[in-house]
């Protein structure tokens, strides 16, 4: 083997004069070293930080309702605004009349059945939800949901960018659209 050569095994030595020196790492070598290193610090990390969470203390959170939505959303959150939230229960047969929302309205239809009635232009547009559906009425939609089923309808309604003090709900005539409603 003569001096200087890596020899069998790609020894990163090199005899010169008689004296050892050390080559450059390759930049392979470097990225390699670098991912190890980055890949054992990412999972030293995930096994302590759950380690470091808080408990509450004499503290307890309780889901009221939970709905599955089935578009994708935007709520503005308006500074200065109130978020409102309510339980809304309708008897059989039990209507909340048209309505609108100033910031609109996330529902939870936590029991029972309701059929949301929505004026959009001169067309009647209806959607049934049931227990454990979420939808969302836009601060432009004018509707009127009513329990057209046998068993009270409870449903959880956030209200977002509600005036300071103001009213979740606008009251609207009939736009005459949905007949019999």
């Amino acid at each position: 083997m003569a001096p200087g050569s890596a020899g069998e095994g790609g020894s990163p030595y090199s005899l010169k004069e008689g004296r050892t020196t050390i080559r450059k790492p390759t930049k392979r070598a470097i990225v390699l070293a670098i991912s190890t290193v980055s890949l054992s610090a990412a999972i030293a990390v995930a096994m302590v930080l759950p380690g470091l969470a808080t408990p509450a203390i004499n503290a307890t959170s309780t889901v009221l309702a939970r709905g599955t939505i089935r578009s994708s959303i935007s709520v503005p959150f308006l500074g200065g605004t109130d978020v409102v939230v309510a339980v809304n229960t309708f008897d059989p047969g039990g209507s909340s009349g048209w309505h609108s929302h100033p910031g609109g309205a996330i529902v939870v239809v936590q029991q029972g059945q309701l059929t949301l009635y929505k004026a959009v232009g001169d067309t009647c547009k209806v959607k049934t939800y049931t227990a454990g559906q979420s939808f969302f009425e836009r601060p432009t939609d004018v509707q009127d949901g009513v329990n057209e089923g046998t068993t009270d309808v409870v449903a959880y309604v956030t209200f977002p960018s509600v005036p300071a003090g103001g009213s979740p709900r606008i009251d609207r005539p009939d736009p005459g659209v949905c007949p019999g409603v």
